[in-house]
């Protein structure tokens, strides 16, 4: 049986038979707190008359369905989330009359109360293939048509969707219905209602190409943080530089941003109502990559209104592209157009990071994935997806030249607006405007697996030049692929205690080496740096010299992205056992201090705690944390006073800290017994020194209590379910599996919270009995809770700390003989490369 999956074949079928002309959709969230009424009526066209398909509605209580005026019996013809639709005509009218659920995962129409006011809210999130859960759909992205809204709500309520907020209509005591105009033509997944008491800010950009309305709104509870000056900014640096980019202006009329509670993406491109985690109006201090990140994610989103919304994939084998593009678009915008100059540092702190990971795992894809069906389409939102293919992209433009990748874009966008295309129609855009064959190129990126390891290999001669000099690239032997890259090869010399650019060489890289002869007769530098410049996808390693030059002196490199490929490189080094965590730490300290990007810093403070935690030996563990400690406070106690620094520091050290004097110091904070200069120790910031005293039992459930008691918010409540998640104790633990795990009536962003707190580094012996626990949970998870349930425990909840020989080999023989679902394998597969990984480190003999 299919329940909710579908397949590609079964929607190209269903794309071949149907042209859908219209939705009308009418919804009533005037019932009752756990259901709305949903009535669909879709207007479509069939191309074989008397053939037969299926419409999409997922967990309903069908009333009445009504099939070109006949009515159909809903117990024959609804059952496994579809409706039978049989001897269709050349012109077609179905009606479907229903009661669905509010979510409380996140999926379909979530609704919310405020525990600050008991204001109710309620959004869609609708990507994959959630619309089908708020109203009857052909739930594929290549059937796009236009859909027509009636809401009717509590009258105080603001609802918004895609088209223009009309003025609402009485519609009886204390109600009202907005009736809203036809929307352009769109897929299903980017159609959106958002519907409460919302508070609403309205403003609007004045372009090249007339004025577009402005909507920003947020819950009540949230309106002082609601930093709207700051919003409009990036919003308006962000039509002005796509509109002129894109030579398309902007075609869905109004612009609406809204951010909503317990939200489980960061954002979603919805045609003209945007929504966004409301965690992106921060009620503390956040540091300047905080705010960074969150301009990336407004103009990701509005660089999909027209890669996504306005042209749309055929398929899900597009996803790639799709989301490649926005994440190359929005940091192309960025540091073209906004003050965030330096943002592809923060690309490569972060972004490529999280895609070698993803990539080195086994469960690594092309990035033009072979998404068969829609469960391969869920776990597919990942690194690869997201940063390899914006890295690839970039590579693209470097390849065939900016100017001439945008005029393929601007050529792409108006010959296949508001329609469906596939990869080979941008191709042939860009190869058109480009004069290159893309074709080859294409082939080695887009549909092979795996990352390439670029390394330096060379001889010296007596007075200590290059007589030879080789690149060296290799591949995991599960993925051969060799590829072409397009590399700068730097080299720094140490000059008055300064690194110094002496050089930079560009080169093509094929191959297992490549002869780089240029470097022939060239003195050695104190450090030689690969993919200087960061120009392709690859990890890369350092040689003896300039890794000793690193460690001693990465805070004298020239700038953010040379330090960024630094890290990287020894960040890469620990993970595959080639580089002593001792050195790393080393590494770290001697260069945190004084790295300006604030994604690095968080970025290697946490790091730092992984690698002592699970790569290095246990032997060498207590002796890590003290050195690592002790450094992490003497650089927080002598970061400039109210600086970034001084809190991302702050927050490391809660988050990690094991010895007695990094817990008095957590305790003195917290207290205000012991404060330091600057730092203001908000509620956020409570919190995550609270968590740390919990965490190693110096704090309990009073405790908790008594901050939940002082912040009686939603953030509140999280906060409190992560910090019960991480106590040392056996009945916290039996307490948040049972959460995580066994029950449905836990919010999704609260569950998430205590999945994070579940398995907490330095807890084994407690997690141990959850390892059997955890693959009998992973048998059926996937069919009884769902995939937004079930993706989150499966991933945060694996007890990786129970590294060793035996749980690896249970883990494998499980993995061989269990019938799970495959996307639910996946993630204890991918739980297993990790175990597997952190028992090579452990095991080497430098650690």
């Amino acid at each position: 049986m299919p329940g909710t999956n579908l397949t590609r074949d079964e929607a190209a079928t269903r794309a071949a038979l149907l042209s859908v002309d219209s939705y009308a959709i009418d919804l009533d969230l005037t019932g009752s707190e756990t259901h709305f009424a949903s009535t669909t009526v879709i207007r479509f066209s069939c191309s074989q008359p008397g053939g037969s398909t299926f419409a999409d509605l997922v967990g309903a209580e069908i009333h009445r369905i009504t099939l070109n005026g006949t009515e159909l019996a809903a117990a024959d013809v609804y059952a496994d989330s579809r409706i039978r639709l049989e001897n269709l005509a050349a012109q077609n009218e179905l009606r479907v009359e229903a009661t669905l659920p509010y979510s409380r995962t996140g999926e379909g129409l979530h609704r919310f109360v405020d525990p600050a006011d008991q204001r109710v809210y309620t959004y869609t999130q609708f990507e994959v293939p959630d619309a089908r859960r708020v109203y009857t759909t052909f739930e594929q992205p290549d059937l796009k048509s236009v859909f027509t809204f009636t809401v009717t709500a509590p009258q105080q309520w603001r609802v918004i969707s895609n088209a223009a907020t009309p003025q609402p209509t009485p519609a009886g005591e204390g109600t009202a219905t907005w009736a809203f105009p036809t929307t352009e033509r769109m897929s299903t997944y980017i159609t959106a209602l958002i519907a409460g008491e919302y508070h609403e800010v309205l403003d609007s950009y004045q372009g090249a190409h007339g004025t577009i309305p402005l909507g920003h709104y947020c819950r009540q509870s949230q309106t002082e943080h609601l930093d709207v000056e700051t919003l409009l900014h990036i919003t308006k640096q962000g039509f002005a530089f796509f509109e002129e980019t894109f030579g398309v202006p902007y075609a869905f009329g109004k612009y609406d941003q809204l951010y909503v509670p317990e939200y489980n993406m960061g954002a979603m491109e919805n045609a003209g109502a945007v929504t966004f985690r409301d965690e992106y109006l921060p009620r503390s201090r956040q540091t300047h990559s905080f705010y960074q990140n969150r301009a990336n994610t407004i103009l990701h989103e509005m660089a999909h209104m027209w890669f996504g919304d306005l042209v749309t994939m055929m398929w899900w084998d597009d996803l790639w592209l799709n989301e490649s593009f926005a994440e190359w678009a929005s940091h192309h915008a960025m540091a073209s157009a906004t003050e965030y100059t330096e943002v592809w540092t923060a690309f490569t702190n972060a972004r490529k990071n999280w895609a070698y990971r993803q990539d080195q795992l086994p469960s690594t894809h092309p990035i033009a994935a072979d998404n068969h069906d829609l469960e391969a389409v869920e776990v597919n939102f990942d690194g690869i997806t997201y940063a390899k293919g914006a890295s690839t992209l970039k590579q693209l433009v470097a390849w065939v030249g900016l100017e001439e990748f945008l005029a393929g874009l601007r050529a792409y966008f108006t010959e296949h607006a508001f329609s469906n295309t596939e990869f080979a129609d941008l191709l042939r855009a860009l190869e058109a405007s480009s004069g290159r064959e893309l074709g080859p190129w294409a082939d080695e990126w887009l549909k092979t697996s795996g990352v390439n390891t670029l390394s330096p290999e060379f001889t010296l001669s007596d007075g200590g030049a290059y007589e030879t000099f080789t690149v060296r690239q290799g591949a995991a032997a599960e993925f051969p692929t060799l590829r072409r890259h397009r590399i700068g090869i730097g080299l720094y010399d140490l000059r008055e205690g300064a690194l110094t650019l002496r050089e930079r060489v560009e080169v093509d890289v094929r191959g297992a080496s490549t002869v780089i002869e240029e470097l022939a007769g060239k003195a050695q530098p104190d450090l030689l740096l690969l993919n200087d410049g960061d120009l392709t996808y690859a990890k890369i390693r350092l040689d003896e010299r300039s890794l000793a030059t690193a460690v001693a002196h990465i805070q004298d490199a020239p700038d953010s992205l040379t330090r960024a490929l630094l890290w990287g490189a020894a960040w890469d080094m620990t993970r595959d056992a080639q580089l002593p965590v001792s050195a790393f730490v080393d590494l770290v300290l001697a260069g945190v201090g004084s790295e300006t990007d604030l994604t690095a810093v968080a970025r290697l403070t946490g790091s730092v705690r992984t690698a002592i935690e699970l790569y290095a030996h246990p032997s060498l563990r207590d002796g890590l944390r003290e050195v690592w400690e002790a450094g992490l406070r003497e650089l927080l106690q002598q970061a400039a006073p109210g600086s970034d620094h001084q809190l991302s520091f702050a927050r490391a050290l809660a988050g990690g800290a094991e010895t007695p004097e990094s817990l008095d110091l957590i305790e003195a904070l917290l207290e205000g017994s012991s404060p330091l200069e600057g730092l203001t120790v908000d509620t956020d910031l409570r919190w995550s020194l609270l968590t740390g005293l919990v965490r190693t039992g110096r704090a309990g459930e009073d405790r908790i209590a008594a901050e939940l008691e002082a912040d009686a918010t939603i953030s509140g409540q999280e906060r409190a379910a992560l910090a019960r998640a991480v106590r040392p104790d056996a009945e916290a633990k039996a307490t948040a599996w049972r959460d995580a795990i066994e029950r449905d009536d836990v919010p999704n962003e609260t569950q998430r919270q205590i999945a994070v707190g579940f398995a907490t580094l330095g807890q084994a012996e407690l997690l141990e009995p959850y390892l059997e626990r955890y693959l009998t949970a992973a048998e059926t998870m996937w069919e009884e809770k769902g995939v937004q349930r079930t993706s989150t425990a499966l991933t945060y909840m694996f007890p990786l700390v129970l590294a060793s020989e035996a749980a690896v080999a249970r883990v494998s023989q499980w993995l061989e003989t269990s019938s799970a679902n495959p996307s639910a394998k996946r993630f204890v597969r991918e739980g297993l490369d990790d175990m597997q990984r952190a028992l090579t480190a452990q095991q080497a003999v430098h650690r």
